[in-house]
């Protein structure tokens, strides 16, 4: 398993409020572990929400003995949303804090994926998949059918998420399995490049070079031109 992962400001933000785990040897029980966070909140508290709730995971995770990968990144984003509710209690500053989270771990040729909020895990090979969905009020307006899935993009209302880790005090986050082929890419990253890069372009990016280096600055320099709206993560994984 190869993989690289960065996190950038943008263009329009004075903080970042991403953060990143990436780790391509095992971590507890799992044979590897990658994470993207979005903080939301106060100016501190977004990049508070995001850094805290990976190292909470990163630490249940590396003490688990639970061999299922699914059963140990569900409670372990569980705990961590129950740990970022109760800093955020005690601390003022912090109130109303939260994080989105979307979490795998690479088995073979098996993907396993958590993921509460609207940063996201694709599949890309000749094709670009969405393999979480997002909890947002967009996408739920596209569910029912209220709103075209074209004209989402550009919704007024887009950064609306209607989960989030550490929000509340329970977390409901939602999982997947992929079975995997050779020359598979996974990128997991946070709306700041999903909403700024189309996917067709996201998959021309991802299969056009070997680097994983030069693609994960690529994707960050395409959002960037693009506006650069929001933080900007991207983490890929050549299967």
């Amino acid at each position: 398993m190869i993989s690289v992962g960065k996190t950038d400001v943008g263009k329009k933000r004075d903080n970042n409020q991403d953060n990143i785990y990436v780790s391509d040897t095992p971590v507890g029980p799992l044979p590897n572990l990658y994470i993207v966070a979005d903080g939301m909140g106060g100016h501190a508290a977004g990049d508070f929400a995001s850094r805290y709730a990976i190292q909470i995971v990163e630490d249940f995770i590396k003490k688990s003995t639970i061999k299922n990968p699914i059963s140990v990144l569900r409670r372990a984003m569980i705990y961590a949303n129950n740990e970022v509710y109760k800093e955020a209690e005690k601390d003022t500053a912090k109130g109303g804090m939260g994080t989105t989270m979307v979490a795998c771990v690479i088995d073979h040729n098996e993907l396993f994926c958590g993921n509460i909020g609207d940063s996201r895990l694709y599949l890309i090979n000749d094709e670009i998949r969405q393999i979480t969905m997002d909890h947002s009020l967009v996408e739920e307006l596209i569910r029912n059918g209220q709103l075209d899935r074209n004209k989402g993009r550009n919704h007024p209302e887009k950064n609306i998420i209607t989960r989030a880790m550490g929000s509340r005090n329970e977390a409901v986050p939602d999982f997947f399995e992929i079975t995997l082929s050779p020359g598979d890419r996974i990128l997991i990253c946070s709306d700041g490049l999903s909403n700024m890069v189309e996917n067709d372009e996201i998959r021309d990016i991802v299969r056009e070079n070997d680097d994983l280096e030069k693609v994960v600055d690529t994707l960050i320099d395409r959002a960037n031109y693009y506006g650069g709206n929001d933080n900007i993560s991207a983490v890929v994984i050549s299967v």
